[in-house]
């Protein structure tokens, strides 16, 4: 490239980028489904939980108690705070896991290539375009090599369409989608083959696809499966509550207690029954459970991926990048006549082999972004005598399915000279070798491959005049000889893969490199041994062939992107939960059909991250694997959750039922229950979110995805505490009563006793572990704040008469205090005692129960 070319292509400075970004906006466009604050109050004032407090504030109004009105307003005011802060944060969590799922784009600024977020990208960036990228904005070409694009969105049409450098003074005012032979590309369109570099011209609403009104595609936050089951058990609780309050209001009016005091009890008994904290659990959960993943360098683009990373078997993973640094260098040279070279790191390439490396550069991109090609310009430097060829790239012929080849055609001024690079038998096949030299470079190639190098030939043609072939098979090549480059095993590979058989998670490698490489870095990788298969063995295979072979497979070499596809069918048809990951064009189809699709985050392409459920900012695999502990994590802590709800409900629903049965007043008002549920929400938003995992939470085997959320044991280990807890405040309530206590002091007992009980259930429900030492001891700051919130509540309530009238409650003496405390503890030791009779059915081991055993 000339000197003034290269002036040409230095981009905008950074600074002029800001300024421009902060002028005319971000590339971005409308962002419909975020909720403003005010519609999240709207929302939030629909809840059946703050109507019903505002109907009990109504009831105490009409009955003249303006104290007891004003307080239920103010823990509707409080419950209104609490939930909109909670749906703010949470969507404040999905701006930042929107912005993160944004295409990014690659950018020159300052002459130098930079990787930016889509909305960063300001007019007169220049775009460097390659085959899977998504075009981040509208922009005219000033480079391109065999560029097609894709914009189907745009137009409809599902051909790509071939693009050509702009001519000179070209009006940009004339670009329109569709057709070929356009110097334009199109924000949102895709990169489908070749390369090129453009100027933007047009970004967010100014872009082609602002104009019409298209929206990007934005994070999917909804677990369809979770979602249904928890509208379902809400819904029936729901129904059940309002049909009880019913009954108790048409049943306490007819007494003759007076309707307005029969509505207090009925919407007493309504608030008791709502678990109303099931969809806030939901909600806040999955949200700050995806951004604890993003926070490890995994993006959860599908929320829904959270709940199914608990229930993978099987995880597919490439080997460049992914296992390996993908910091690759050029370790050995093998030049046709025989001779090898091994180069340690850093070490000068001898004159004989310099011609190997050249050629291999020059078959290169001319501004390489690939590790391989980054490496072959690095040693190219490292060559003796060796500086920048003055050249021109005349014609390019990119890698294509059909031949993994590619070939640049040079013009010196002098002669024209193809330098060619790719996998050895498709450079072998370009050569026509002989069956001797094509069986002296196969000896050389497993000597390499053995050693887990990444193996590339290299080869040279003339052309015969300008007058350029179709193909590359239109030229004569001879070859120049063997690269052999080495990438290392990432450090953290090797404990994570450990980490997955203990999981009962089995990894298996997907690669195109040579069998004898992929298996190399498998073993450093330490992925089970087991059988090698290629794409050309698996080819021959039908469905049910490839099914059988899969249970002895860890490694597939010499893969096609396509055959991807098959093999993630044929793990789902054995009953396998698939992860996979993928990071080309073509990996898009088995990203989408895997249970779990893993795209690359630095790497991969834009159509790999859309299909994909996930993307791995750092290309790291041990991400994966924290990914998977913190997917069971956060599963656990709903199931925690769940069944705390389930189980507090019983005895608040309880003590506003117990006293109907016999013919008493009713114990608890609504702003008894109001005051409870202060306890409940954040205890369930915040306390059970934040438990840590459990000891042995990758030690399991990977749950049954058929299994409920609401599973029959939950239920009824749920209920068996709830029921226990009221068994005893129920036994207390009715021998002091009928010991004389006073209405007012025993509803303060039995308040008291209940807010013990409570702390006890969180405290049994924090940890799936039998362990009571761990039930108190284990460390969770949220539950320290709560803690010290009841604890301050309660002192006011003892030490301020006032707090004691408006709740109606009698004289409270420490023997009572020392009664309610002591139910507490009782019912811990009690709950504690009893988890190893249920502990295999609560730690999630419901995949343990499934027939067939999954390989370690």
């Amino acid at each position: 490239m000339t000197a003034a070319g290269r002036d040409r292509l230095k981009g905008l400075t950074a600074a002029t980028a800001a300024e421009r970004l902060t002028v005319e906006g971000a590339n971005v466009l409308a962002q419909a489904r975020r909720r403003s604050t005010t519609r999240i109050i709207f929302d939030v004032l629909r809840e059946p939980m703050l109507l019903l407090l505002l109907a009990g504030g109504f009831a105490y109004l009409l009955l003249g108690d303006r104290a007891e009105a004003l307080i239920l307003l103010v823990f509707a005011t409080f419950s209104v705070a609490v939930t909109v802060i909670q749906e703010a944060r949470t969507e404040h969590v999905l701006d930042a896991l929107r912005d993160l799922s944004a295409p990014r784009a690659l950018v020159i600024r300052d002459g130098t290539r930079v990787r930016v977020a889509g909305h960063d990208v300001v007019r007169d960036d220049l775009l460097v375009l390659e085959q899977g990228d998504r075009v981040a904005a509208d922009a005219i070409l000033v480079e391109a090599a065999d560029l097609q694009t894709d914009e189907s969105l745009l137009t409809g049409e599902s051909l790509p369409v071939g693009k050509t450098v702009a001519a000179a003074n070209i009006a940009v005012d004339t670009r329109r989608a569709g057709g070929e032979g356009q110097p334009f590309v199109f924000s949102g369109s895709l990169v489908t083959r070749g390369t090129g570099i453009a100027r933007v011209v047009a970004t967010g609403p100014r872009s082609e696809i602002g104009r019409i009104g298209q929206a990007l595609v934005t994070l999917d936050t909804e677990a369809p499966r979770l979602h249904r089951e928890t509208t379902r058990i809400v819904t029936w609780c729901a129904v059940g509550g309002a049909a009880v309050a019913l009954l108790v209001v048409l049943l306490t009016g007819l007494s003759g207690v007076g309707w307005i005091k029969a509505v207090l009890a009925g919407i007493a008994i309504g608030m008791s029954m709502l678990p109303e904290e099931f969809p806030v659990v939901l909600t806040v959960f999955l949200a700050m459970g995806a951004w604890r993943i993003g926070r490890v360098g995994v993006l959860t683009r599908r929320a829904a991926a959270i709940e199914t990373l608990g229930s993978a078997t099987v995880l597919c993973t490439d080997k460049t990048g992914t296992l390996t640094e993908n910091r690759m260098s050029v370790a050995e040279l093998w030049l046709a006549s025989g001779e090898t070279l091994a180069l340690a790191p850093g070490a000068g390439i001898p004159e004989a082999y310099r011609g190997l490396i050249e050629t291999a550069a020059l078959a290169s991109a001319v501004e390489p972004t690939d590790p391989m090609e980054i490496a072959l310009h690095a040693a190219v430097g490292a060559a003796p005598g060796s500086a920048a060829p003055k050249r021109a790239l005349v014609q390019a012929y990119a890698l294509r399915p059909e031949l993994l080849a590619m070939s640049n055609i040079w013009d010196d001024g002098a002669a024209l000279t193809i330098a060619a690079k790719g996998a050895p038998e498709a450079i072998a096949g370009l050569c026509h070798l002989p069956q001797k030299a094509l069986a002296e470079m196969t000896t050389a190639i497993e000597a390499m491959a053995v050693r887990g190098m990444r193996v590339l030939a290299v080869a040279t043609a003339t052309p015969r005049d300008r007058d350029w072939c179709e193909t590359q098979q239109g030229y004569e090549y001879t070859l120049s000889g063997l690269i052999g480059l080495a990438d290392p095993i990432r450090p953290s590979v090797p404990g994570a893969v450990a980490e997955c058989r203990r999981a009962g998670i089995r990894v298996v490698m997907i690669t195109g490199d040579y069998a004898a490489t992929a298996r190399s870095i498998a073993d450093q990788a330490g992925i089970a041994t087991g059988d090698v298969l290629t794409g050309g063995d698996l080819a021959a295979l039908d469905d049910a062939q490839l099914v059988e072979r899969l249970k002895s497979v860890t490694v597939f070499a010499r893969i096609m992107p396509e055959q991807k596809l098959r093999i993630v069918q044929a793990f789902k048809a054995d009953g396998e939960i698939v992860a996979m990951t993928g990071d080309g064009v073509n990996d898009a189809p088995s990203l989408k059909a895997a249970h779990i699709g893993i795209a690359m985050g630095k790497r991969g392409t834009d159509v790999a991250r859309e299909a994909s459920a996930m993307v791995l900012t750092d290309d790291d695999f041990g991400a994966i694997v924290q990914a998977v502990r913190l997917g069971r994590r956060i599963y656990d802590n709903i199931r925690k959750a769940m069944s705390f709800i389930f189980a507090v409900h019983v005895p608040i629903a309880g003590l506003a039922l117990l006293p109907l049965f016999f013919g008493l007043p009713v114990l608890f008002g609504p702003i008894h229950i109001a005051l409870l549920e202060m306890v409940i929400d954040p205890v369930c938003a915040l306390v059970f979110e934040a438990e840590r995992a459990e000891d042995d939470i990758m030690r399991r085997r990977p749950r049954d995805p058929a299994e409920p959320l609401f599973s029959v044991p939950m239920i009824v280990w749920s209920v068996f505490q709830g029921g226990t807890a009221f068994a005893m405040l129920a036994l207390v309530f009715l021998v002091e009563r009928w010991s004389g206590m006073s209405e007012d002091e025993l509803r303060a007992v039995v308040f008291f006793a209940l807010v013990a009980e409570i702390v006890a259930l969180i405290l049994v429900n924090r940890a799936f572990s039998t362990s009571l030492g761990q039930a108190v001891a284990r460390p969770n700051a949220a539950l320290r704040y709560v803690l010290g919130a009841i604890a301050s509540v309660t002192a006011v309530i003892l030490f301020l008469p006032q707090s004691q009238a408006l709740l109606q409650f009698g004289s409270i003496r420490w023997r009572d205090m020392a009664l309610a405390a002591s139910l507490g503890v009782i019912v811990l030791i009690l709950l504690e005692g009893c988890k190893p009779f249920v502990h295999h059915r609560l730690a999630g081991n419901a995949a343990s129960r499934r027939s067939r055993v999954l390989p370690a």
